[in-house]
């Protein structure tokens, strides 16, 4: 059985072990994180702290980009664009991975206590009855806080999430 979870397209690129699962798992990826891999390769914005790992993690953000502007992915991509909410066709990264890009929209719903792409991750987990998946604990904190209605999974708890059969809703 696939596993879906909802993630920031810069977690795929940073956390190598998300590719590599013990089971079939979906990424679907709102489309705005998409768009802030190239905000972390053009360098304005340090994805680590030290300067080697930085250095590291935008070779693995070019390597996302590259894979994603390829002619088939970059037309399905393209495809989700056309309307709000829009998903794309599977994008196949291995015999285990695929990524979904959902072209999301931040109607403001959450806006007060959450950045955008923190309320895009939101409604596309409601959308799609999936956990988030992230490394961010404040984001984390005001997700139990605010009591919205998703579930969310640590990282550091992937294999975890994979091996429970946690269904959806709070």
């Amino acid at each position: 059985m696939q596993r879906r979870f909802v993630i920031e397209a810069v977690m795929a690129a940073v956390y190598g072990q998300l590719l590599v699962p013990g089971q079939p798992v979906e990424y679907i990826i709102p489309y705005s994180t998409v768009m802030e891999l190239y905000e972390f390769q053009s360098g304005r914005v340090s994805v680590m702290p030290e300067e080697e790992d930085d250095a590291i993690v935008k070779s693995k953000i070019d390597e996302l980009i590259r894979f994603l502007e390829e002619p088939l992915n970059k037309k399905k991509i393209e495809r989700a664009l056309s309307l709000p909410w829009r998903k794309s066709p599977a994008i196949l990264v291995n015999d285990q991975v695929s990524f979904t890009i959902v072209n999301a929209l931040d109607n403001a719903q959450y806006g007060d206590s959450f950045d955008p792409i923190e309320t895009e991750l939101m409604l596309t987990s409601i959308r799609e009855q999936a956990p988030i998946l992230t490394d961010q604990i404040e984001f984390v904190d005001r997700l139990v806080q605010s009591g919205a209605p998703v579930q969310v999974v640590d990282i550091d708890d992937f294999e975890y999430a994979l091996e429970a059969d946690i269904p959806f809703g709070i």
